[in-house]
């Protein structure tokens, strides 16, 4: 700490990952934060989606074609698996509201089930997708 001259000492930072054990519930709450911020991310584009449609047929052409594209799908898988981490996450915290789920193990269990069923789930949405002629 530093020479205080007679004022308040200097309060210490939080602790950060510096300090604390990476863990599985670190990560989904770091994963939870991104996903809303992707969720945000895809109401900004289903919002773009309604106004090339209300814009007429060239440019809902123009942004389908936007969105079609590999980096256009890429964006929407990742909001498929933002979503669906989301849902899951919300599910978990649900039962830590009512004071369930709290133990080391199955906290970890929670975290690890949330983030698998994201992916693939989203997998499983997209295989679904391409079959039916939806890509």
């Amino acid at each position: 700490m530093t020479d205080t001259s007679g004022g308040l000492p200097e309060r210490p930072l939080s602790p950060h990952l510096q300090v604390w054990r990476w863990h599985i519930t670190m990560a989904c709450s770091i994963l939870h934060r991104g996903s809303v911020i992707a969720l945000y991310v895809g109401a900004l584009l289903l919002a773009g989606w309604a106004l090339s449609l209300a814009s007429g047929p060239e440019a809902y052409a123009c942004y389908t074609g936007l969105l079609g594209s590999l980096i256009g799908k890429l964006v929407l898988f990742g909001l498929t698996v933002a979503l669906l981490f989301n849902l899951a996450y919300t599910v978990r915290q649900s039962f830590w509201d009512v004071g369930r789920g709290f133990t080391p193990k199955v906290a970890d269990m929670s975290g690890a089930c949330a983030i698998a069923f994201a992916v693939v789930g989203a997998i499983v949405v997209w295989v679904i997708a391409a079959q039916t002629g939806a890509l």
